[in-house]
């Protein structure tokens, strides 16, 4: 799922957090910040703008599935 997100394949929001107990929750959360990790280590050629923009977007979409996990986590709380 973390990768269909990143992806773009698949949109995250509260809603479709509902269904998932504190331990999806954190396995989703951890594979998302292993797929962070990994876009960011891949660096595109200099003059290639296409890959350039392509990895930005995969990296705000990880970045704000992780936000609305933990938004998610911690109103459960």
């Amino acid at each position: 799922m973390a990768a269909q997100i990143a992806d773009g394949m698949y949109l995250l929001n509260v809603q479709t957090l509902k269904g998932f107990t504190a331990g999806d929750l954190t396995l989703l959360r951890h594979e998302l910040e292993k797929l962070q990790r990994e876009t960011r280590a891949e660096v595109p050629p200099q003059d290639d703008v296409q890959a350039t923009q392509v990895r930005n977007r995969r990296i705000v979409r990880i970045s704000s599935a992780l936000q609305i996990v933990a938004n998610r986590q911690t109103a459960r709380l």
